[in-house]
This record gives structure tokens, C-alpha cells and sequence, in this order.
């Protein structure tokens, strides 16, 4: 596995994802099909809205299976090396535009319950900063077109 394909967690958040994922995938399914079989016997399909909510809540069920089994089947339970090296997992302090920000770059589920602000790899920040080192500059190009530039004062290891 290379670095840009390990999702790095606590052992709490792989625990926590794992059991929602065995809770989806159970009880969540069994649940829904009911629902689903229940909203069939009322007759007409085409205009059942019971029916189709309950499907649609099915693709959405289905959906977050596919993407915890992908996500726990690329997790790297502990912490990324504290080398100073940015990369998904580090909780980065920056410079941006100015102003100091810190935030983990990785996903939603790593940071659990806490509030600190979360970049995925694949966002503009993300991208601009993994990979690099503390004390790099680089930039980003926002929304609006402009760059705004970035200087990483620090990258260490979240530790939940």
C-alpha cells in the first residue's frame, strides 16, 4: 500500500466505523427490506412514496457499506510517522494567506467527535499541502481563482 492509499485511524475510530459497518450490514439491512416489503403489500409502486423512500434509503444504506468496507480495508490502525512530512493523519499547522490555521488532513471519521476543522487529500488545501515538509510554501487555487499561498509550520501525528 502506498502512502496515498492508507487511511490512517485511531484503533477508537477503527472500532467505531467497524460496528456501524457490521450494524449496516445486518440489522440495517434487515430493516430497510422490511420496510421495503412492507410498502410493497400497500399496492401500486408508481405512486408508493413509502416505497420509494425505503429504496432510495436502501442505495444510501448501500453506499456507506461500500464505502466503510473500502475505508477499513485500506486503514492503517496507529499514526503516521511524526517526520515532519505532511500526509493524511497529520494534524497540520499552516500559514494561509496569512492567517494561521490548523486543521487534520485526512477524513471526517478519523476526527470522531472532535471540532477540529478536517481537509480530505483530494481538496485544494489537501492536495497543495501533502507531501510537503514543515517549513515548504506552496499554494492553492481557491474558488474564486485566486492562489493563496501556504507555509506549513508544523505536522504531527493526530492523536484522537
Amino acid at each position: 500500500m502506498t502512502d496515498t492509499t492508507v487511511t490512517w485511524l485511531t484503533q477508537e475510530a477503527y472500532d467505531r466505523l467497524q460496528a456501524e459497518l457490521d450494524q449496516l450490514s445486518t440489522a440495517g439491512r434487515t430493516e430497510i427490506a422490511e420496510r421495503i416489503a412492507a410498502a410493497r403489500d400497500e399496492g401500486d409502486l408508481k405512486e408508493n412514496g413509502g416505497y420509494h423512500a425505503a429504496r432510495e434509503e436502501q442505495a444510501k444504506n448501500e453506499a456507506r457499506i461500500r464505502e466503510l468496507t473500502e475505508k477499513l480495508r485500506t486503514a492503517q490502525i496507529g499514526t503516521p510517522p511524526d517526520d515532519g512530512k505532511v500526509e493524511p493523519g497529520m494534524v497540520v499547522t499552516a500559514e494561509v494567506a496569512g492567517d494561521e490555521m490548523v486543521f487534520l488532513l485526512g477524513s471526517r471519521e478519523i476526527a470522531g467527535t472532535t471540532d477540529i476543522d478536517v481537509f480530505s487529500p483530494g481538496s485544494a488545501i489537501g492536495a497543495s499541502v501533502n507531501g510537503r515538509a514543515v517549513g515548504d510554501s506552496t499554494s492553492y487555487t481557491a474558488p474564486n481563482g485566486n492562489e493563496v499561498p501556504v507555509k506549513i509550520l508544523d505536522a504531527k501525528p493526530f492523536v484522537g
